[in-house]
């Protein structure tokens, strides 16, 4: 028969095995690196992630993040060369590269990130200000924060730590100055249109100038031409109207007195007041256009030429 004391130490001993089991090992996760510390002092750095062994209740595991952490950095007030006032806002990214080193130097990362506060803004004010605000704000701010962040990493290596990225979020003059280059700008601006919208006009009205002396000298010249042409025709006209005369004077006075009616005899409008020896009318009296005076005088001549 077994004594109920020795179930008890039995007992008693597993559960000090299971204690100290339990003491000697510890694990660790992906995103992180182990720091076995014996009485204060560190005594070895645990990269690989998994289970891993130490020595019961004399070594203690201090996790360190391995991750990219960010450090974000409050707005600060920086000079550049050109004695222009910058707020700046920049932030940047960093890792623990020596546990062992970063534990000795700062102890934790919320230690770090007042450390490297610190030194960004020195970096950031030693940088910016030795170039100008254009420099800072359109041309050279890629290369800037490329100096920026090895000048941080330089300094942090002592901690243990890699400076990944340094980023320029926001660069500007302070709130009064900006409203002060805002209106400068803007009122040079407006100059800058009032001077265009001027020449413009100027320009419109040499434009409309030289249009209307062209238009001018077009319609004189087309005038003159019109004119020329308008004589020519007339000439024509009278000199077929004088060979048509010459063929046959007869005929072309007949023409000329039935072209005469017919203008002046239109439908509703008849009425005239003439002499009554006129000669408008002659061919109504005698085929050949002349009066019975005209006609006995012109007989007789002709019988007076004919005797002997």
């Amino acid at each position: 028969m077994r004594s109920p004391v020795a179930g008890i130490v039995t007992l008693l001993v597993v559960f000090i095995v299971a204690i100290i089991g339990y003491s000697s090992v510890f694990s660790v996760q992906q995103t992180e690196q182990a720091l076995v510390v014996r009485f204060g002092k560190p005594v070895d750095v645990v990269t690989d992630p998994g289970l891993h062994f130490k020595a019961p209740f004399i070594d203690a595991v201090i996790p360190v993040d391995k991750r990219i952490l960010d450090l974000e950095n409050p707005s600060q007030e920086v000079i550049a060369s050109d004695q222009k006032r910058l707020v700046v806002d920049a932030f940047a990214r960093y890792r623990i590269k020596d546990a062992l080193r970063f534990y000795t130097s700062v102890g934790s990362i919320q230690a770090a990130n007042l450390q490297l506060t610190t030194l960004l803004n020195a970096s950031l004010r030693r940088v910016l200000g030795e170039v100008t605000f254009i420099q800072v704000v359109r041309d050279e701010r890629e290369a800037l924060m490329g100096r920026i962040r090895d000048q941080l990493d330089h300094e942090a290596d002592g901690y243990g730590i890699q400076v990944v990225d340094v980023r320029i979020r926001r660069a500007d003059l302070p709130e009064q100055n900006s409203q002060a280059v805002y209106e400068r700008m803007k009122t040079e601006r407006q100059r800058e249109a009032a001077e265009f919208r001027a020449q413009g006009a100027q320009k419109g009205q040499e434009i409309r100038s030289n249009a209307d002396r062209e238009a001018t000298v077009i319609v004189a010249e087309a005038n003159s031409q019109g004119e020329q042409i308008r004589g020519e025709g007339d000439a024509e006209r009278n000199r077929l109207f004088a060979e048509a005369y010459n063929q046959d004077p007869d005929f072309f006075a007949f023409y000329r007195s039935m072209t005469a009616y017919e203008n002046g005899l239109k439908s509703g409008d008849t009425r005239f007041l003439l002499r009554p020896e006129s000669d408008f009318f002659r061919f109504f009296g005698s085929p050949s256009g002349k009066s019975a005076a005209s006609a006995a005088q012109g007989s007789g001549a002709a019988a007076a030429a004919s005797k002997p």
